[in-house]
């Protein structure tokens, strides 16, 4: 039925110049899934990340979080331990970043602080650096959860797709700093 209503819209929209639906005319993905793959950088490992427009913070699943004084700042050490989605295998990273900031999270389970780095990930060909919260996700399907400051950068997400695309960044790959970074203040607080 799904494939029928795209059918029978399709011709409106291409009148319209807005025949999108997912694909670009030369058959590239133009929307993302709902689930993509990404590695995060420069680790390489490959993750399940789910993009949630819910959410405006990314997170992380990061577990033996701490937090540390280097040189008069406020360091995060913790470590990521995922299932690596290109070999199977699971694997753990020690990290050690900047505290990029503290976030509440206010939820049916009370409130919650949490820190915030900046990390890496690539998304198809391009790197994203993007502030993530850690918390330990382990009971959760995916370790990493895209929200709406990051997927401003990624484009439209089709809630009908997932894995539209497969993470190749080499030493080429373009990258996305942070610091250059502006927000559409109409992606909320």
């Amino acid at each position: 039925m799904h494939n029928r209503i795209k059918a029978a819209l399709l011709p409106a929209f291409a009148s319209l110049g807005l025949a999108s639906f997912g694909a670009q005319a030369d058959g590239a993905p133009h929307a993302l899934g709902w689930i993509e793959k990404a590695t995060i950088e420069p680790w390489g490992t490959e993750v399940k990340a789910k993009l949630d427009t819910g959410a405006l913070t990314s997170s992380m699943h990061a577990e033996n979080i701490e937090q540390y004084e280097n040189d008069g700042e406020t360091w995060v050490r913790f470590t990521v331990e995922v299932e690596d989605e290109a070999s199977g295998d699971v694997v753990e990273q020690r990290f050690e970043r900047p505290l990029y900031r503290d976030l509440t999270v206010r939820g049916a389970g009370g409130k919650e602080d949490r820190p915030v780095v900046l990390m890496k990930l690539c998304i198809g060909q391009t790197i994203y650096e993007e502030q993530f919260s850690l918390e330990d996700r382990d009971d959760m399907l995916y370790p990493v959860l895209l929200g709406r400051r990051t997927i401003q950068d990624l484009g439209p997400v089709d809630v009908t797709e997932t894995f539209t695309r497969d993470p190749e960044c080499g030493g080429d790959a373009t990258v996305h700093a942070y610091e250059q970074k502006t927000y559409d203040e109409d992606i909320g607080d």
